[in-house]
């Protein structure tokens, strides 16, 4: 059962070949046994998960099921859980319990599935290579084979480990600046991060609020348009919601690609993408040009600037949310203060790891008087000009390919001593969420035996025909139905 798909087990609960208590059971067996390799999981909710199931069970027979009614999945660990912890990967909320559900958390409860537990992450979704959680590195499934281990990508590196490694079916994601689709690259499945203000904020853990967007995370494109169905949506608790209506996004999956324009951003092919991850990415551009697209070269003249324009605006974000962490309300709080000031200092200074006190220090600088302007200022100045550029390639194509990220998993470590190197990682990932766009990379090849991804960028609100791109991909190839040895 590990290895069929969201909506494979959904039909065989629907057909009553098996239980949902029964598939609980066995995802629950399979994770307690397999992730001592990965570490992909902070908490692990068996009663609960077991409870869940008992429940859909008894809804399915009373003939109110919905397709999510009884299938397994996981949480990122950065949405509040009523009555579980949610750490955020950090030691400041190492024992935090909140008392209410987040919305995305609702509505998974409200449609009948079964949360397994929460899944390991960079420390306040600060990271690239899912090696600054306070729970320790998650390793990637793939690579073991050759006696290293490998980052899985962040900061939802759980969550893409957790799937390559068919602990679970699925399990939802959350991305800052690539952070569920480099993850998906790099471990080899699919995942979506949608438009802006399309999926609730509320409960979600912030890092940089005008960035921060929940999203999906499984094995085929299909079943990220079936936790899209779930997740999208207006929220009145959510001051950045949007209130549009919500597409069923399957309803368009096997729409032919027949006149599609793609662009390919002749930025995002340059001397940062090593030759052989570049051949991978053209041999699937190639795939959607059989399947009756056309491609042509685009440009948005002002990529280059990305990077420098997100590590001015994410920190300064990052350091407005995280002052509420200052062990007066909840959280950690350091022992026996002398003073407030020194329980502010000290709990800070121990509840928080290292990457998380280094973006909080370049966010108080840059928005320190005297600099705001030189740096806050003129990073959203640039900001507007990268929404620009992409509205203007929009204007000449549907939907937009790139590599995922410049390399393949890299190996532990090997990064953690050199932030700047460690940043780019994110080069191709990080424009569009200052433009607020959606994307999502799907499985595209292999370099080095390692999983490569393909990113496909769209216009606002254009999920459903980003998942009817890949969807179709996916259809032509096997990539995504690749194992970890």
């Amino acid at each position: 059962m590990h290895n069929k798909s969201v909506a494979e087990l959904s039909r065989e609960l629907e057909s009553g070949k098996i239980s949902s208590v029964e598939l609980t059971q066995q995802f629950l067996d399979r994770l307690k046994q397999e992730d001592g390799k990965y570490n992909s999981f902070i908490t692990i909710t068996e009663e609960q998960a077991l409870a869940d199931a008992k429940a859909a069970d008894e809804k399915r027979a009373a003939g109110k099921a919905s397709a999510w009614t009884g299938v397994p999945f996981a949480h990122k660990d950065i949405f509040c859980t009523n009555g579980v912890r949610t750490t955020c990967g950090s030691k400041m909320l190492e024992n935090f319990v909140p008392p209410y559900d987040a919305t995305v958390t609702e509505k998974f409860r409200q449609a009948g599935a079964v949360c397994l537990g929460k899944t390991n992450m960079d420390e306040f979704a600060m990271g690239s290579s899912n090696e600054s959680s306070y729970f320790g590195a998650v390793t990637n499934p793939w690579g073991l084979s050759t006696g290293q281990k490998r980052v899985p990508g962040g900061s939802s590196g759980g969550s893409a480990a957790a799937v390559a490694a068919r602990l679970v079916p699925a399990a939802t994601a959350t991305d800052t600046g690539g952070s569920i689709r480099q993850p998906a690259a790099l471990c080899g499945v699919t995942g979506l991060k949608p438009t802006y203000g399309r999926v609730s904020r509320y409960g979600m853990i912030a890092f940089a609020s005008s960035l921060d967007q929940g999203g999906t995370m499984a094995r085929t494109a299909e079943d990220n348009a079936l936790m899209l169905n779930v997740m999208a949506g207006f929220d009145p608790k959510d001051s950045t919601s949007i209130d549009r209506a919500v597409p069923d996004y399957t309803a368009t999956l096997n729409e032919p690609l027949k006149g599609l324009k793609i662009g390919l951003p002749k930025e995002y092919f340059s001397d940062q993408l090593s030759p052989a991850m570049e051949e991978q990415v053209l041999n699937a551009v190639k795939e959607y040009e059989k399947l009756g697209a056309t491609v042509k070269e685009v440009s948005l003249p002002n990529a280059k600037l990305a990077i420098a324009a997100y590590y001015v605006i994410a920190p300064a974000e990052a350091s407005a949310n995280l002052s509420r962490f200052d062990g007066v309300r909840y959280g950690y709080r350091c022992e026996d203060p002398k003073d407030l000031m020194d329980m502010y200092t000290r709990t800070r200074a121990e509840g928080f790891g290292a990457e998380v006190k280094r973006r909080i220090l370049v966010g108080t600088y840059a928005l320190s008087h005297g600099y705001y302007d030189a740096y806050y200022l003129k990073a959203q100045k640039v900001r507007r000009l990268i929404q620009q550029d992409f509205a203007n390639a929009f204007k000449e194509v549907d939907v937009l390919m790139s590599p995922t990220s410049p390399s393949p998993a890299f190996v532990q470590g090997e990064k953690t001593n050199d932030p700047v190197t460690m940043y780019l990682e994110d080069i191709f990932t990080i424009a569009i969420n200052l433009a607020g766009l959606p994307a999502m990379s799907v499985p595209a090849g292999f370099v080095d035996g390692l999983p490569v991804g393909l990113q496909i960028i769209g216009d606002h609100f254009a999920e459903a025909r980003l998942l009817n791109a890949a969807h179709q991909f996916q259809q032509v190839t096997d990539w995504h139905q690749r194992e970890p040895e």
